[in-house]
């Protein structure tokens, strides 16, 4: 059984998890998206006081934490005791991509060499995760969700927004592959 779940899993597994998720989200009227559980753990510490779009009943979203903290712990359980140290079987393009922008493939799902302690210590990292994470912050406010909630909950809601919404986050990330992750590294 370990052997099964150390290894990589078709992508029509996870396509049919996230469907049964959703059809259950559907029937019990809830609506899905992690970004909301910033504005449930803000309200919790009591943000609702002063600014009004954390004045909520954040018990109605309790769910959605759970569905957090289970994140949390599964990711936890998977990557330490399932974990397969075989080196990640990426393609030799996407290797190659990663060289002409000075980024050394390691094996690993994250290289080390932007996603280290040492990168994220740095002048430069520092910079780069505090303007992305403004980035994302914004970007998940203005568009009203993040992008699992508008790409799995709202287009599985036939909402129009959440299509824009989609075709926006893919836009912005090409123009980030192809233009400004170039120009960081």
């Amino acid at each position: 059984m370990l052997e099964i779940l150390q290894q990589p899993w078709p992508w029509y597994v996870s396509g049919a998890a996230i469907a049964f998720m959703m059809v259950l989200l559907l029937f019990y009227g809830k609506s899905f998206g992690f970004s909301s559980n910033l504005r449930t753990m803000c309200s919790i510490a009591g943000a609702g006081k002063k600014v009004k779009f954390f004045d909520f009943d954040w018990r109605t979203q309790k769910w959605n934490l759970l569905f957090l903290l289970g994140s949390i712990i599964g990711g936890t359980i998977a990557s330490t005791f399932l974990r397969n140290d075989e080196p990640l079987a990426l393609s030799a393009s996407t290797i190659q991509d990663l060289a002409a922008l000075g980024i050394t493939f390691d094996g690993q799902l994250n290289p080390s060499h932007i996603f280290g302690l040492e990168f994220a210590t740095s002048f430069k990292g520092i910079l780069v995760l505090l303007i992305g994470g403004l980035l994302v912050g914004f970007g998940s406010r203005y568009a009203g969700g993040c992008t699992s909630g508008h790409a799995i909950s709202g287009l599985s809601n036939l909402q129009i927004p959440s299509l824009v919404a989609v075709i926006g986050f893919f836009i912005g990330g090409l123009a980030m592959t192809y233009f400004i992750l170039p120009l960081i590294f």
